[in-house]
């Protein structure tokens, strides 16, 4: 039965936590453009990238 108030408050913090992270990371716009990264990998250069050259003839 101890184990209980040690786990409880700990549960909660841990969570609270978690929660703060996820909203700071949200409001420090990590979540707004989930897009580009994935289209960015799809391409050999980074200047490849920022020019828009998607037939590049290499």
């Amino acid at each position: 039965m101890t184990i209980i108030y040690v786990l409880v408050p700990l549960a909660l913090a841990l969570s609270s936590f978690f929660l703060f992270a996820f909203f700071r990371a949200v409001e420090s716009g990590q979540f707004e453009d989930l897009d580009t990264p994935a289209h960015r990998a799809l391409y050999d250069s980074p200047s490849d990238f920022e020019k828009g050259n998607q037939n590049d003839p290499r």
